[in-house]
């Protein structure tokens, strides 16, 4: 059921990954839609979410979660030309 389902959307424009939103129920429905609309990378980890949920929008990640969240970054990048580009752009890759 998707009412127990939790999305976190990621921000990477900076040093360190931020949490940009999160979403349950009816709210996560409507950010998956918006990522689909939008071409955004969908990168599924429950239980990364249920963690990463726990920290309020805007805040940077945290060090302990580092490695979990540059795979999901190291997904996205190999799926995703843009974000690739975007990296490349930056001077990270």
């Amino acid at each position: 059921m998707d009412d127990d389902k939790i999305g976190v959307a990621l921000e990477y424009s900076g040093e360190i990954p931020r949490i940009l939103a999160v979403a349950r129920g009816t709210l996560f429905k409507k950010l998956i839609q918006l990522a689909v609309e939008h071409n955004i990378t969908i990168y599924q980890d429950s239980d990364l979410a249920q963690v990463l949920s726990q920290l309020p929008a805007g805040s940077e990640i945290p060090e302990a979660l580092f490695k979990a969240v540059s795979e999901v970054l190291v997904y996205c990048y190999r799926v995703n030309d843009t974000f690739k580009a975007k990296l490349d752009s930056m001077g990270i890759l």
